[in-house]
């Protein structure tokens, strides 16, 4: 078996109505798609960035060889951007999406979920909280505080927030409210996506310190490791982090030196099934809980579930929790017709948990009509 064709497809859906995160306002969703596709007629699906790199760089290097080496090929698409040190942002995305692909192929060949070719599961089920809360025009109280509401009353056990945005005064109060709107057994999180200097988020997680907030996620610049220690020393709550970091690479001062409670690592950007396996080998080792970052579409989802279900308890103990011993994975609510509408039936959680695909790779079956649909 050969790959025989890579493709890639720029997905683009617009919003009926714009929110605001810590650092701009969302118009639409976008994500990129690869199809790989071998000499036998096996399809497999990842997702990420930089069709550009994938079409022009990496594609090449892929055409005719074995699919089923997905170790030796991820160490030659890697080997091509190492000396430059190109193996970051864009590129670090391609190459997660073509590797996403062909742990979907393998699993595919083998007529087995990727969760048994990585070794098998622990869980049957992935724990999930609720993201969205994000601004809009007019939100605040009652359309962001009814939205909270929904949540629990939907059965999430935990939410997340943006932080950032505002002013620390309005930010403040938001969070305060939505402690009130939904009650103290909730967990709250929120995110800051580094908004803020070690300074202004030790102050802000301070004016929060009594609200049980589960952990302050991105609260300062990704690559400022100095000033993560700084936060993390000064603050009572989890201090959360890494979802723009790619490679083991990127990520092993942050994991060696405890910049973080909690390490995000996102599927489709840190270097795909391959990298992500060993990166969270790394954080469970340093004893640092592995809560995966998702903001995608249902290829990215099912490929964190996998992994998710193989992921070992942090630390083991008789009775591992969600957001103490087990991992737990962010779940977008906000609004998205790519995640809605790629899959003839889009994930869903009951009781804050989602369940694995059963189906051989990623279990998902993936609508190429929708595809060139939201094709840009």
């Amino acid at each position: 078996m050969k790959i025989a064709t890579i493709e890639t497809y720029d997905l683009a859906c617009p919003l009926g109505r714009s929110f605001g995160w810590s650092q701009g306002w969302i118009e639409q969703r976008n994500t990129t798609l690869v199809k790989i596709t071998t000499d036998n007629g096996l399809m497999g699906w990842g997702e990420g960035a930089a069709s550009d790199i994938i079409n022009n760089l990496l594609a090449p290097l892929l055409i005719g060889q074995n699919p089923i080496d997905r170790a030796g090929l991820w160490e030659r698409m890697f080997h091509a951007l190492y000396n430059g040190n190109n193996a970051v942002g864009l590129a670090g995305s391609a190459v997660s999406a073509l590797d996403i692909a062909l742990w979907d192929l393998a699993g595919k060949a083998a007529n087995l979920p990727i969760y048994a070719l990585l070794g098998g599961k622990i869980r049957d089920q992935v724990a999930v909280y609720a993201t969205g809360l994000y601004y809009t025009e007019g939100e605040f109280p009652d359309r962001l505080l009814n939205e909270a509401r929904s949540y629990v009353e939907q059965g999430f056990k935990g939410m997340k927030t943006k932080v950032g945005g505002l002013s620390l005064k309005e930010d403040i109060a938001r969070i305060r409210a939505l402690r009130k709107a939904i009650g103290p057994d909730v967990c709250l999180m929120i995110d800051a996506n580094e908004a803020y200097n070690a300074t202004t988020a030790i102050r802000l997680g301070r004016e929060l310190a009594d609200l049980d907030l589960v952990w302050f996620e991105e609260p300062v610049n990704a690559q400022d490791l100095d000033a993560y220690l700084e936060v993390k020393a000064a603050l009572p709550m989890a201090i959360a982090g890494g979802e723009n970091l790619r490679t083991r690479y990127e990520f092993k001062p942050y994991l060696t030196q405890r910049a973080y409670d909690i390490v995000q690592p996102d599927i489709m950007h840190c270097g795909g099934l391959t990298e992500m396996a060993r990166i969270c080998a790394m954080a469970n080792t340093c004893g640092i809980q592995v809560n995966p970052h998702v903001w995608g579409s249902p290829v990215m989802i099912a490929a964190t579930l996998h992994l998710a279900a193989t992921l070992p308890p942090c630390p083991p103990a008789r009775n591992t929790q969600p957001y103490l011993q087990e991992p737990v994975m962010e779940f977008d609510r906000t609004p998205s017709v790519i995640r809605e509408e790629l899959c003839a039936v889009p994930f869903g959680q009951q009781d804050s948990y989602v369940r694995l695909p059963e189906g051989p790779g990623l279990g998902i079956e993936i609508d190429e009509e929708v595809v060139q649909r939201l094709s840009k």
